[in-house]
């Protein structure tokens, strides 16, 4: 059965952290990577951990982040 995965889309995330305060798991966490606005991005470390609520697509002002379709069990 496929699942989804959590993917950030690196250019539209504004840094606001809703995410990383939210996620039920702690799939994120803050980094020191920037985008090309020099906005600190978060970084998914647990996204094996993921439940797919769908709870930080639905909360991320900006839709950078996204549910995507995988073929990994």
């Amino acid at each position: 059965m496929p699942k989804n995965k959590v993917k950030i889309i690196k250019s539209l995330c504004k840094g606001c952290g809703y995410c990383i305060e939210f996620c039920p798991k702690n799939v994120f966490e803050r980094s020191d990577e920037l985008n090309e606005k020099g906005v600190t991005v978060p970084a998914i470390v647990r996204g094996d951990e993921c439940i797919e609520c769908g709870l930080c697509v639905m909360l991320c002002p900006d839709f950078a982040i996204t549910m995507e379709e995988t073929d990994d069990e």
